[in-house]
C-alpha cells in the first residue's frame, strides 16, 4: 500500500519505472483527445468541481487513462470524498502514477499523472480514509471507466 511518506518520496526522489511508456506529439494528442480532454490532461487543467461524468458514478470496472488506456485505478478504492471530483484511495498498481511536486497559484501540492504518458489526472491530498490515509482527487476528463462485462456480452 502506497503511503503519504511514499508519495513525498516519489515526488522527491525519482518515480517508479511503468510497464510501459507511450509519447506522442502534442498535435497526435489534440486530434485523439476531445478539447477538454486535451486541456486537463496534456495543459494541466481542471474540471469545475461536481461536473465530472465520473464523480458519481460507482459502477464496478477499472478507470483507465484517457489518453493511452492504461488503468489507472478500481472501482473498488474509489469513494465519496465530497470534493466534488472521483477520489480513490490507492492507484490500481504502485508504478501506473506518477508523482510531481506542485506549486502552482501559491500552494504546494502533489500533481499526479498517468506514469505510462504523462497526462495530468489531478492531485493526491494525505486526507483521505483509513487504512492509506490517501485521497487521489482525479478529473473525470482524464480518465475512462472499463465496466466489467458479464459472461456472454
Amino acid at each position: 500500500m502506497i503511503t503519504w511518506k511514499d508519495v513525498i518520496n516519489f515526488s522527491v526522489k525519482g518515480n517508479p519505472v511503468p510497464d510501459k511508456r507511450v509519447e506522442k506529439t502534442e498535435a497526435e494528442w489534440q486530434q485523439e483527445l476531445t478539447p477538454e480532454q486535451f486541456r486537463i490532461t496534456r495543459q494541466k487543467g481542471t474540471e469545475r468541481p461536481h461536473s465530472g461524468a465520473l464523480c458519481t458514478i460507482h459502477e464496478a470496472g477499472k478507470y483507465n487513462c484517457v489518453c493511452c488506456n492504461t488503468p489507472l485505478f478500481d472501482s473498488t478504492i474509489k469513494f465519496e470524498s465530497g470534493t466534488g471530483w472521483p477520489s480513490f484511495t490507492q492507484p490500481i498498481k504502485p508504478n501506473a502514477i506518477k508523482y510531481e511536486r506542485d506549486t502552482a497559484y501559491g500552494m504546494v501540492r502533489i500533481e499526479v499523472m498517468c506514469n505510462t504518458c504523462d497526462a495530468h489526472l489531478g492531485h493526491v491530498f494525505p486526507d483521505g480514509p483509513e487504512p492509506s490515509g490517501l485521497r487521489y482527487c482525479i478529473n473525470s476528463e482524464s480518465m475512462q471507466l472499463e465496466t466489467a462485462q458479464k459472461d456472454g456480452e
